[in-house]
């Protein structure tokens, strides 16, 4: 509750800092220190400090594995405003008004990841999308920008019906919106729950761009000024992950076996799709857009296997891809050409933007002593742990095999081909902040089991 309530209330305080100062810098001073302050309340949170005792009614219940989500949610934002908050000035004037805009999504994360009642999953969703909504078309000058909003409104718009449709259906079968009465006494899919159930999969794949409800993602994601991006294909995307596990484990659950099939084969859409058509992207800023898709190919492992592994994975590959993904977005933002050849001899333009580039694309490929090879190989072993979808596995370790062809084009690009003489602008505070994400990613792909057994010993998943 720590969380929902302090994120809330920074969103209004730096609604209000628009109004009482110009200094950008100050704005920006303030939404560091709220941010780090809402780190500091959601630990605490987890430690047993509970500022506000609220009586939710059962519709939200606040258990570790959400807490710690918004722990590593909440951290990746932080680094987030660090590296790309001077950014975020030059989209527009309403700098205030953007920070305000992400902390309110900070509250839906953290209601998603914490929900008891479809109601609450509904209002987090839409408490994320709304702001998204504004920040995609913020660039008001641009059409590109323009159109990708409105894509994204509509077609978001469309899903969250189908959304409240499936919860609809659940309700209708038994009565209530509690996923644990849901959840009660089903032991097999009666027709109306099974509609219910595919509405609310095809709505849920929407929201995380999975195959073949990913169409737009790529002019979404392209259109939307590039700092913003950078948020949306990471924490967001990662915490609409973890909505959707605990909603299937909640509400289905303890009827897996009747629709593992079906999520099994939407991830290998997703993996098979994503990985192909990010092949023949000619700008990096598109290439990680689908470069996206794929990764939320094997975050769907964790959806399919369903067991503790894939939760404990899940929180690793929350932290490994947002870091990793938030740092070649900082580098993409500092690039005046987004394409391959723009990427042409930085290395020995700014040999410290391109090695710490070269290890968060390592990262992504899921190359060894790497965070993101440890991301994958755990969301491996939970699907292979759960032992019904051994083809899946194959399809995954095919199509990550086929996702360091793109990876390695723009480390080609940056060290074995010659580029223009002109000058990147960065200051030494912007690289010194690069290298510590850098050195993060590689101890978390030297010492993975260190992570886990902490997780084990202070928090018990």
């Amino acid at each position: 509750m720590n969380a929902i309530v302090i994120s809330a209330v920074l969103g209004v305080i730096m609604m209000f800092c628009g109004v009482f100062t110009n200094s950008k810098p100050a704005v920006r001073t303030v939404a560091i220190i709220g941010l780090l302050a809402l780190v500091i309340v959601n630990v605490l949170d987890m430690g047993g400090y509970h500022f506000f005792n609220v009586n939710v009614k059962g519709m939200l219940s606040f258990d570790i594995f959400g807490l710690l989500f918004n722990t590593i949610a909440f951290g990746s934002t932080w680094v987030y405003f660090l590296l790309s908050g001077r950014d975020m000035e030059r989209v527009g004037v309403n700098l205030a008004e953007y920070f305000a805009l992400i902390f309110f999504v900070l509250c839906g994360i953290a209601i998603v990841s914490s929900f008891s009642s479809l109601l609450m999953l509904f209002l987090g969703i839409e408490i994320i999308s709304i702001p998204l909504y504004i920040l995609t078309g913020s660039d008001k000058r641009n059409l590109k920008s323009n159109e990708a909003a409105l894509k994204y409104f509509l077609m978001g718009s469309f899903s969250t019906g189908i959304m409240l449709m499936g919860i609809t259906l659940l309700y209708g079968v038994k009565g209530s919106f509690n996923i644990d009465v849901i959840r009660m006494g089903t032991t097999s899919l009666t027709p109306m729950l099974a509609a219910g159930l595919l509405l609310l999969l095809f709505a849920m794949s929407f929201k995380v761009s999975a195959a073949p409800f990913h169409f737009w993602t790529p002019d979404a994601y392209d259109g939307s000024p590039t700092v913003f991006t950078s948020f949306m294909a990471t924490i967001v995307k990662v915490a609409g992950f973890i909505a959707f596990i605990r909603l299937f484990e909640g509400c289905f659950g303890d009827v897996q076996k009747q629709w593992q099939l079906l999520v099994a084969i939407i991830a290998a859409a997703t993996l098979f799709i994503g990985n192909i058509t990010a092949v023949f992207q000619q700008s990096v800023k598109r290439m990680l857009s689908y470069s996206s898709i794929a990764q939320a190919g094997f975050m769907l492992f964790a959806l399919v296997a369903l067991n503790d592994m894939a939760k404990e994975g899940m929180i690793f590959y929350a932290a490994a891809y947002s870091l990793a993904t938030i740092g070649i977005f900082a580098v993409l933002l500092k690039m005046k050409d987004y394409t391959f050849e723009g990427f042409n001899g930085l290395a020995k333009r700014q040999p410290v933007l391109a090695a710490t580039n070269t290890i968060f694309l390592l990262s992504l490929a899921g190359i060894p002593a790497t965070a993101g090879f440890w991301a994958k190989f755990y969301m491996l072993s939970a699907a292979i742990s759960n032992g019904n979808v051994m083809w899946l596995v194959i399809v995954g370790v095919l199509c990550a095999a086929i996702s360091v062809y793109y990876y390695f084009r723009v480390i080609q690009a940056m060290y074995f081909k010659e580029g223009d003489t002109q000058e990147i602008e960065t200051t030494t505070g912007f690289k010194g902040l690069l290298i510590a994400i850098a050195v993060i990613v590689v101890i978390l792909g030297i010492f993975p089991h260190w992570l886990l057994d902490q997780l084990h010993n202070f928090f018990y998943l």
